[in-house]
């Protein structure tokens, strides 16, 4: 059964994405029925990385300028070192981020993903996780790091790195198949 067959889920992505962060999400959001865009402040196609080698290109579905948070019930912000960096430097992509904590949609981010929400100020009150190096950029926008494989607060999914992969997805599915969190809101009034 294709529990996520009427939901339609963002990756929010750019040149420097690790390869399984992005990848992995996205087939297992599409397994489950979901439709499921990367949505890119540039054209692509976008360079994926494994660690500092460059790897699979992923191709651009919808640029930044022309994604509405309205438009999905989900998304997604992958890790990779340069990704994140890049995105949470970009008002538009901040702006993007802050649409889907406003209504209380679910929204997932592993590794150095959690780097973007950080910036977008909706961290304040949540518990997250990601790679250890962020840990005091999260604790700094308000969040309580815990060093976990996966931690879900009302709808928000974080985990650590591609090894957390796995249980990353599983809760990243169930989230999105629940779909809106009242409390997913409360941080980014």
């Amino acid at each position: 059964m294709n529990q996520l067959e009427d939901k339609r889920v963002a990756i929010l992505a750019t040149d420097g994405f690790e390869q399984s962060e992005l990848f992995e999400p996205l087939e297992a959001l599409k397994a489950q029925g979901a439709t499921v865009h990367v949505v890119s402040p540039g054209n692509g196609p976008l360079q994926g990385f494994e660690h500092f080698d460059k790897a699979r290109q992923v191709q651009v579905d919808v640029g930044l300028d022309d994604a509405d948070a309205g438009d999905y019930d989900a998304l997604v912000v992958p890790g990779g070192l340069f990704n994140p960096d890049a995105l949470r430097a970009n008002e538009r992509a901040l702006a993007f981020v802050r649409g889907f904590f406003a209504t209380g949609k679910p929204v997932g981010a592993i590794c150095h993903g959690p780097w973007v929400l950080a910036d977008a100020d909706v961290l304040d009150g949540r518990t997250v996780t990601s790679v250890p190096n962020i840990r005091r950029d999260l604790e700094r926008a308000g969040a309580t790091w815990v060093d976990e494989e996966v931690v879900v607060d009302e709808g928000l999914v974080t985990s650590r790195t591609p090894e957390d992969l796995p249980a990353f997805c599983a809760k990243l599915v169930e989230e999105v198949a629940e779909g809106r969190h009242r409390g997913q809101s409360r941080s980014a009034a």
